[in-house]
């Protein structure tokens, strides 16, 4: 019964707090993709260097040697949203890569009772239907080395669809950029950059729907609502280094600070900025097998006497590699330890240089 309000809730929220810029749009594609990222708390800015660099930092695709895919799958909220993405990346020559990703949020099968009682008053069961809502994004990346020794960059260019139902559809576009640089002692740095021009979504709301479902929260009749929103800019700085131990074993270190321009209730907050820091690491074994945990998404939760609580959010991760093959496994929030649900994730990484 949980879908059946998600359609009235949208049009209440929709109109109640609609403004041309929100704090927060367009907020599926801050979940992340990879498993392997995931289980590192998306520590993941200065290091990532395969097929799922197109999200994290598309500089790091320039790091493939071999053409890639990569698929993964999780369920949010008790199983009712499903989160789904597929990735393709490719070298194009020693100095430049392209890459190609779509990343699906939904929840389908939502019971719409708008109609469920006519005009006279009588309960029909008959008129109930049924609807999905749904989150796309489309992502172009281009990665380039420059002249200058150690230093990369990538670009994105994404285009963002959104459905609910017959009531509403939205398009939106935006860009990403990207830096990665390694040092001569072999530290890596990275900066991600975004909606670095801002993110603009038009919607397109069915007005003879709205019409039919506008008294369905009680004293809440309004006009409809304005049909643009932007996502402000955000950016990731991130550090990481490798460790090798022995040859067969190797560690990973890496940190996150993760920046909106705005106040939020990140642990360093302010009106100019707010951060949100992250750890992770990474135990290999001989390139084979993979253990990895992370902290981050520190939060200050307000209770009900107006303290504040600090929340966060531990992952841990397994990851197994075999010939090209790697299969991942990520629980996130380990302990309940953040307003957030855990969620077990599980993703593939193809290497297409097994087929050669």
């Amino acid at each position: 019964m949980r879908k059946t309000v998600v359609v009235v809730l949208f049009f209440y929220v929709l109109t109640s707090h609609s403004q041309t810029f929100r704090k927060y749009s367009n907020e599926f594609l801050s979940i992340g993709v990879d498993a392997a990222a995931l289980g590192m708390s998306n520590a993941v800015t200065a290091h990532t260097d395969d097929v799922n660099s197109g999200y994290w930092n598309p500089a790091g695709l320039l790091q493939l040697e071999d053409k890639q895919i990569a698929l993964m799958h999780a369920n949010y909220f008790a199983n009712i949203a499903q989160y789904d993405y597929a990735g393709f990346a490719m070298p194009i020559d020693d100095r430049s890569a392209l890459g190609l990703s779509l990343i699906r949020f939904g929840v389908d099968d939502i019971l719409n009772t708008t109609q469920l009682i006519d005009s006279q008053g009588n309960i029909d069961y008959n008129r109930i239907s049924l609807f999905s809502t749904a989150d796309y994004a489309l992502t172009f990346s281009y990665a380039r080395s420059l002249p200058v020794q150690g230093i990369n960059y990538g670009v994105n260019a994404k285009v963002i669809h959104r459905i609910i139902g017959d009531f509403a559809n939205s398009w939106g576009f935006g860009f990403d950029l990207g830096i990665q640089y390694q040092s001569d002692n072999e530290w890596l740095f990275g900066l991600m950059l975004r909606d670095i021009t801002t993110t603009y979504n038009t919607w397109s709301i069915n007005k003879e729907a709205y019409e039919k479902i506008k008294n369905a929260v009680p004293g809440e009749n309004q006009e409809l609502p304005e049909t643009s929103e932007a996502t402000l800019p955000k950016a990731q700085l991130g550090l990481a280094k490798k460790y090798i131990f022995r040859y067969d074993y190797s560690l990973t270190a890496a940190a996150n600070l993760n920046m909106q321009f705005t106040r939020t209730n990140d642990i360093i907050s302010s009106d100019i900025v707010s951060i949100d820091p992250a750890i992770g690491f990474e135990f290999g074994y001989i390139d084979l097998v993979f253990l990895r945990a992370g902290v981050g998404n520190f939060q200050k939760i307000t209770q009900i006497d107006n303290s504040d609580k600090l929340s966060f959010q531990p992952n841990v991760g397994l990851g197994f590699k075999y010939k090209g093959i790697q299969i991942d496994y990520a629980l996130t929030d380990l302990g309940n330890q953040s307003a957030a649900l855990y969620s077990n994730i599980f993703s593939l990484k193809v290497d297409f240089s097994i087929f050669r």
